[in-house]
């Protein structure tokens, strides 16, 4: 019986683990990224420098996990900022990069929450556009965790 239940428990041991490293495997390939430095009318622009896993993503389905950023007036139920690190360590907030971050546009509207969540959904790069960040993920959906 003890046998049985070690087995079990090494095994839902190595499934969270093997979800955890999905979930955080993204957001590692994600740091891979460096910038050049750009001059435009207004100063500088950092423009980001994708490595070629990156490069590799996109266009793909992927997975993330992490908390939801609550812009005070702009948080919309079907497009979210997501951050791999909590509030407090986030690239807003706290000490998280800009690759920490990512522009999450929903299928469905979702609530708020201050816990950890999932998504899924197809993965854009964006070197173009300084009024946005420079992951989106685009037809979203809530993963269930």
């Amino acid at each position: 019986m003890k046998k049985g239940a070690l087995l079990i428990g090494l095994f839902l041991a190595l499934a969270t683990f093997s979800q955890n490293s999905q979930a955080q495997g993204v957001w590692k390939s994600l740091s891979e990224v460096t910038y050049k430095i750009s001059k435009d009318n207004f100063g500088e622009l950092y423009v980001p420098v994708f490595s070629e896993n990156i490069k590799k993503l996109e266009g793909k389905v992927v997975e993330a996990d992490g908390y939801i950023i609550p812009f005070e007036g702009m948080f919309k139920p079907t497009h979210i900022i997501l951050s791999s690190l909590p509030l407090a360590e986030c690239f807003f907030c706290g000490s998280g990069g800009p690759e920490t971050v990512m522009e999450v546009m929903l299928t469905s509207p979702i609530k708020y929450t201050s816990k950890r969540v999932k998504v899924r959904g197809k993965l854009t790069l964006n070197t173009a556009d300084p009024e946005k960040l420079m992951y989106i993920l685009k037809e979203g959906k809530l993963v269930e965790n």
